[in-house]
């Protein structure tokens, strides 16, 4: 286990619970050891990605399937070879959650450039440029 002071304070880390981004993230290509981490309850809906690499990066996610969508993602060959995603495995996506402007309630959920998480390997991309044209509202 390794300890890490984040925002959330600290936390104990075991070495085969990251999430490791081969690539970086886009405009973050340093950070490439996450951990996702969620309140201590049942069905956690929103989660926290928190990199182990510059603790003053996190983002608050949550699994495209709890807001009901299930779109598919095609994933290129190298794509496909970065997070070693194979025959059978089975890939989440997690979507940024964001406040739509200042002093608001409303939250957006970032279709566009899901995380693609094999979970197999624990090795995830960011998918930019997905067409997903859905609007939330809060009603």
């Amino acid at each position: 286990m390794e300890t890490y002071n984040t925002p959330f304070g600290e936390i104990q880390v075991d070495p085969e619970t990251v999430i490791s981004f081969p690539s970086g993230l886009p405009g973050l290509p340093a950070c490439k050891r996450f951990k996702l981490l969620h309140e201590d309850k049942p069905n956690p809906q929103v989660m926290w990605l928190q990199s182990l690499d510059d603790m003053a990066v996190f983002f608050n996610v949550i699994d495209s399937e709890i807001l009901g969508l299930n779109y598919q993602i095609t994933l290129s060959d190298e794509e496909c070879a970065e997070i070693d995603m194979q025959d059978g495995d089975e890939a989440k996506l997690l979507l940024v959650l964001r406040r739509k402007e200042e002093g608001s309630s409303g939250i957006e959920a970032n279709t566009q450039a899901p995380f693609v998480l094999n979970l197999r390997t624990r090795r995830a991309l960011q998918k930019t440029g997905v067409r997903a044209d859905v609007v939330f509202r809060n009603v």
